[in-house]
């Protein structure tokens, strides 16, 4: 999922600040405008793990341009970071799950070239999730 980061300009004197619109309570900062997204991210990790281990919703991303609008963030300088939910939707269960062969062969050859899935499941899970994410908009 890509959350949506703004950003507001440093300087010599000033850090760059970012804020997570869609998790609320969610900030960071960094010396540069990479340290910022990079800080970003781990801050947006932390804020997940916290909700998933109180057991809160994890909220949705929205759209940059959703954000656009509101005059809090007139002036910064919006990006997305992109994280991979997974670890923060709870426990797995094992389903069967019926697939044609020549769809398995596709899904098993991009995870065997494409280490970031890690197995089958990982595919299918990253795949479900984008998905669900798309038709919410």
């Amino acid at each position: 999922m890509h959350y949506p980061i703004a950003i507001e300009v440093g300087d010599e004197q000033y850090a760059y600040s970012v804020a997570v619109p869609d998790l609320p309570g969610c900030f960071s900062a960094g010396d540069t405008f990479d340290e910022a997204i990079a800080n970003a991210r781990e801050a947006i990790e932390g804020h997940l793990e916290s909700l998933a281990e109180h057991g809160d919703p994890i909220p949705t991303a929205t759209s940059i341009e959703q954000h656009l609008a509101d005059p809090d963030y007139a002036g910064w300088v919006w990006a997305a970071v992109e994280v991979d939910m997974t670890p923060y939707l709870g426990k797995s269960h094992k389903i069967n799950v019926t697939l044609p062969d020549l769809l398995i062969k596709r899904i098993d050859s991009r995870v065997a070239k494409q280490g970031d899935y890690q197995s089958r499941s990982g595919f299918l899970a990253r795949a479900a999730l984008h998905e669900l994410e798309r038709s919410a908009r």
